[in-house]
């Protein structure tokens, strides 16, 4: 059985002149981000690795959720293959998984979080939104055959509110 927990970068402010990969986090994302973080704390999910996008706001929402989850930040790995909008390279990352790793947690970018969210699991997302938060639940024994499993858990920043 293997679980990926697929959180979507907080909500990134356009009013700084910076390359999109250090385009910085709003203050409603910062704010997002603690709240869907504090709500995913209760249900006692123990990472075996933690991977995130290289992208500012990607990192900077992945360290908020390392934070409140009272994770070392010292287990971030940065993956550039992460920073994909498409999905091909962030499905080819989880295949490529150490099998040791029971449940991994990944922070990255739409629309390739919501196509893996459609595609793996078996509620349908319209649209996952900045800090949302989606747990797949795969029934395999290994990531090389990442297949359709369920939808264990959504939580939307707009469904705390």
């Amino acid at each position: 059985m293997k679980k990926i927990v697929l959180i979507r970068h907080a909500k990134s402010s356009w009013e700084h002149q910076v390359s999109d990969r250090d385009r910085p986090l709003k203050k409603r994302g910062l704010n997002d981000a603690k709240l869907v973080s504090q709500a995913f704390k209760t249900n006692d999910f123990e990472p075996g690795a933690v991977f995130s996008s290289p992208a500012n706001r990607a990192l900077t929402t992945c360290k908020i959720f390392m934070e409140n989850l009272n994770i070392d930040l010292n287990r971030i790995t940065i993956v550039e293959d992460l920073y994909d909008f498409g999905g091909e390279s962030v499905v080819n990352f989880l295949k490529g998984l150490h099998d040791g790793y029971e449940n991994v947690m990944i922070f990255g970018h739409n629309h390739a979080f919501t196509s893996i969210c459609n595609i793996f699991g078996d509620t349908f997302i319209d649209n996952l939104p900045t800090s949302g938060l989606v747990v797949l639940k795969m029934n395999i024994n290994s990531w090389s055959d990442l297949s359709k499993g369920i939808t264990e858990l959504t939580i939307f920043p707009r469904d705390l509110k």
